[in-house]
């Protein structure tokens, strides 16, 4: 491990040579697909201030409108300045319509790259951009039509672009995918691969290494002794919690996240399954006190649990204060809230309100704050720590701003597609969003109301694409892009419709990718 990350210090400067050498030349297109590689690998981190130059600088001197480029150059342009916070106007791609309304490929032999470029950049549309509505639907048809018959890689990113495009890819993920694909391109660049490659591998054991501590945790806990339904994620919940935070530094704040969303989940098992509504009330009344005493209160089956959630977050606690940590205390108060939310929606189902929400507008009122969506995006602002987040910053996402609502229903609306069928007849069933849009809308089919549901998703997805714009957007990059990040693995873990959390077997082999598999 020390020779490689010895090795990886000398690519890693190589590489950085190669974007001051590229920030200062003239050729856009070399300039667009160098920072898209390096992100798309994953090791745009070891560079951010000159990536941000270099879209400084392409944002500011190009006005791509009164530019020829092709239509590749001219997505891949509009993709990257979005994703990066900077406005560019979608007329760009008015010029490669024709009278019809169809969009024109390149005439380089290169329509297939063109057409995927433009289906990715569309992507990242606010709420009104037409002509982006339309390129999405033109180029999926386009793409659609033309797979079977390409071959690798092209073949493979047109498909992983069909099921999931780039902008809403969890981060790791990509970079094992694009790691292959990359390792058989032409053009590659073998000093850039070998760095991505070496990087790939001292992070991979990075998270091994995390995952021990975490596994030596959870035995301590002996939590299935006392709770039987206690489900062990700890693999599948530090994979979530990467997506959210990869990067070496917040190291000590995955495995802090980790172990916060192991008793997120239990909470949300004994809410859900396995308590009464007064058990229930008296396990948020003992989180709200605070206080080992408090478990006497509790029925048998909770006080072990409770009393190890206690002895955790002290420690939590005492790490993050000999970090120098400014935000300990919002580690226990998102803790309390996320009881409360759980709470709150056993109450709202117990009354029948559930049965008689009018909307899914209505429903999201208690289901979103219960989904506990808010509360992973807000851990990360306090692992991230005081040279990134204040206290101001906290209180913004705590306080549900669209960025982080829209995150939420993401999140809300894509886990009750996918666990509807396996909860029919069960109270979750007849209290999710699912069932509330099939009666908001006459009666309509479990089809009808999946397909008004995902069309919510995309909404919620351009809200989160225009909350990233700047000036308007509301706190500093960092931040918004762990709200993001924290929706990419939303996205990934209910994908196709499946619950994997709840049924990890369909992560199986993306899991051995990231932990195990070598590149």
């Amino acid at each position: 491990l020390l020779n490689m990350k010895r090795k990886a210090h000398v690519s890693e400067e190589q590489v950085r040579r190669m974007i001051l050498e590229c920030s200062s030349g003239p050729n856009l297109h070399v300039k667009l697909e160098l920072v898209d590689t390096l992100e798309r690998l994953c090791i745009d981190y070891h560079y951010e201030k000159e990536i941000e130059n270099v879209l400084r600088r392409v944002h500011e001197e190009e006005d791509d409108t009164d530019n020829h480029y092709d239509l590749h150059t001219t997505a891949l342009r509009f993709y990257l300045l979005r994703k990066h916070g900077y406005y560019a106007s979608p007329d760009v791609f008015q010029r490669f319509r024709d009278e019809e309304g169809n969009f024109t490929r390149d005439d380089n032999n290169n329509g297939t790259r063109s057409m995927l470029s433009l289906y990715n950049a569309a992507h990242l549309r606010i709420h009104g951009e037409e002509i982006l509505d339309d390129a999405i639907v033109f180029t999926r048809n386009y793409l659609q039509s033309v797979v079977k018959h390409l071959q690798s890689p092209m073949a493979d990113e047109v498909c992983s672009a069909l099921r999931t495009p780039l902008f809403r890819r969890p981060r790791r993920v990509e970079a094992r995918h694009y790691i292959s694909v990359y390792d058989k391109l032409p053009t590659r660049n073998e000093t850039i691969l070998e760095f991505a490659k070496l990087d790939f591998g001292i992070l991979q054991s990075l998270y091994c290494e995390e995952l021990n501590i975490l596994t030596m945790w959870w035995k301590e806990l002996q939590l299935q002794d006392h709770l039987s339904f206690a489900r062990d994620r700890m693999v599948e919940m530090h994979f979530w919690m990467l997506g959210v935070l990869f990067e070496p530094q917040y190291s000590y704040g995955r495995t802090m996240l980790t172990k916060l969303f192991i008793f997120v989940s239990i909470f949300d098992d004994i809410y859900d399954n396995y308590s009464t509504l007064e058990e229930s009330k008296l396990f948020t009344e003992a989180i709200e006190r605070w206080d080992e005493e408090a478990a006497e209160e509790l029925p048998g089956y909770m006080k072990f649990f409770y009393k190890k959630v206690l002895t955790t977050m002290k420690s939590i606690e005492t790490d993050l204060k000999l970090q120098g940590n400014k935000h300990v205390d919002y580690v226990k108060n998102l803790l309390i809230d996320a009881t409360r939310c759980f709470y709150n929606e056993v109450k709202w189902r117990s009354e029948g309100a559930d049965q008689v929400a009018a909307t899914v507008e209505e429903h999201l009122k208690i289901s979103v704050p219960s989904s506990c969506c808010m509360h992973v995006p807000v851990y990360a602002f306090v692992a991230m720590g005081n040279d990134v987040t204040t206290d101001d910053a906290i209180n913004w996402g705590m306080a549900y701003p669209k960025i982080i609502t829209s995150s939420c229903i993401v999140g809300r609306l894509l886990n009750d597609i996918a666990s509807h069928e396996r909860e029919q007849g069960s109270s979750s069933s007849s209290s999710s969003t699912v069932e509330a849009c099939m009666r908001e809308h006459g009666g309509i089919t479990k089809e009808e109301a999946y397909a008004k549901l995902r069309e919510l998703v995309e909404e919620s997805w351009m809200d989160i694409a225009g909350e990233c714009l700047r000036p308007a957007a509301a706190q500093p990059p960092p931040l918004l892009e762990a709200v993001v990040n924290a929706t990419r693995v939303l996205d990934f873990v209910y994908k196709d419709d499946q619950d994997a959390y709840t049924h990890p077997s369909s992560l199986k082999d993306t899991i051995h990718s990231i932990y195990i598999l070598s590149v």
